[in-house]
């Protein structure tokens, strides 16, 4: 399925925004779908992890109308790289056993997101390349 880059960086903002509210407000519940406890150091890097969730929700939101262009083409490709890098990273903590097999769904959003804007940083490329 082909997504349009406004449709996609409409649903990104309400991803990053859904888990921004997630992370700040009830990081526990979150932490222990991954099977990992609850502790003062963990809450702060959740409470970070959600203003930077905020802040890349508020960003695709506001590109949502952009044409092709470099800057369509940083976000795209550094989200890119963002998913893919969470992706890896979550597959390997759960084969190492750090944590509960509820990392698998992050790991398949992030795969599926990364992808999303890989085919529609592709069309971008081809539709740049014939105008």
């Amino acid at each position: 399925m082909q997504f349009s880059f406004r449709t996609l960086s409409i649903f990104t903002a309400a991803l990053c925004l859904l888990l921004a509210s997630i992370w700040g407000v009830i990081p526990d519940w979150m932490l222990a779908t991954w099977d990992i406890d609850y502790s003062l150091a963990a809450g702060l890097i959740a409470r970070r992890m959600a203003v930077l969730f905020l802040a890349l929700g508020v960003m695709f939101y506001l590109v949502r109308n952009e044409a092709p262009s470099a800057t369509r083409n940083a976000l795209s490709n550094g989200l890119m790289v963002g998913c893919w890098g969470l992706a890896i990273l979550g597959f390997g903590e759960w084969l190492n056993g750090h944590v509960g097999p509820g990392i698998l769904l992050a790991v398949g959003v992030e795969l599926a997101l990364g992808l999303a804007f890989f085919q529609t940083r592709r069309v971008s490329v081809e539709f740049e390349a014939a105008g």
